[in-house]
């Protein structure tokens, strides 16, 4: 491949830099994916938290973990901070899940830029054919026994 410059970014060299960035987009891709998840644990524990003091008493004592601090406050002054730190967490995932797409299409983008195909397919096929009996699981290998 020759080195040429389109725009800002420059052509990998060779096939190894491919791969590289290949890699570290799909390690990025990953990463947005692991913390979409954990924020949405996190906006089911606050609607759980919300489910649970929605409807007790208003005045009734509660206590709320602020920066690492426990602090005795009410429910009518937990329940709103409560809910309002939930929208900003599906706020926060709805960007997440926006930068997720632009990177999908990115990867697809540089995929077909590069003619790069995912392996798994064809080694298992190889790695397959070196297995001892026991791990085809019910797959019947070589042709079937010539006594009938």
């Amino acid at each position: 491949m020759a080195s040429t410059v389109e725009g800002d970014r420059k052509e990998p060299v060779n096939e190894q830099v491919v791969a590289n960035m290949y890699a570290a987009m799909r390690s990025e891709l990953n990463q947005i994916y692991s913390k979409i998840t954990e924020l949405e644990m996190e906006v089911s524990e606050h609607s759980l938290v919300i489910n649970a003091i929605q409807p007790l008493d208003p005045s009734r004592r509660c206590y709320r973990m602020i920066g690492g601090v426990l602090v005795e406050r009410t429910i009518k002054e937990v329940l709103p901070a409560v809910q309002r730190n939930k929208e900003g967490l599906e706020e926060v995932i709805a960007r997440l899940n926006e930068t997720l797409e632009k990177k999908k299409k990115e990867i697809a983008e540089f995929e077909a830029k590069y003619k790069i195909r995912i392996r798994k397919a064809d080694a298992d096929v190889k790695d397959d054919s070196g297995r001892k009996e026991g791990t085809a699981q019910g797959v019947l290998v070589g042709p079937a026994s010539g006594s009938e």
